[in-house]
């Protein structure tokens, strides 16, 4: 299966819920995801030799693997973070309905 045809979930957290907003927003604008759902989290993580803990936006988005790319590029000027990590989880089967829809949602 190449990229192009390869459905993929892409995560991303985000400060907060509108930055969460005007990102999905644009992304979903350029038919670069088809779907994007919120959930809040607690987190820790390493950041500047120190544990750092906060909540932030996990975005979960639906999209295809050769977009990840143009997704990026979209993302880095409207993300506050300075180091945000987008990552991309293939999927191995999709339903044929919901195959159908995100085709006519995503670009070419």
């Amino acid at each position: 299966m190449t990229d192009k045809n390869q459905f993929c979930y892409l995560y991303l957290t985000c400060e907060d819920r509108p930055e969460a907003d005007k990102i999905t927003q644009t992304l979903l604008e350029k038919h670069l995801i088809a779907c994007a759902k919120f959930l809040p989290v607690d987190c820790k993580f390493w950041w500047k030799e120190a544990i750092t803990c906060g909540k932030e936006i996990l975005v979960i988005m639906e999209s295809r693997l050769d977009l990840f790319n143009e997704i990026e590029k979209v993302i880095t000027p409207l993300h506050s973070y300075e180091t945000f990590v987008l990552e991309a989880i293939p999927v191995s089967r999709v339903s044929k309905k919901a195959t159908e829809w995100m085709n006519e949602q995503l670009r070419s």
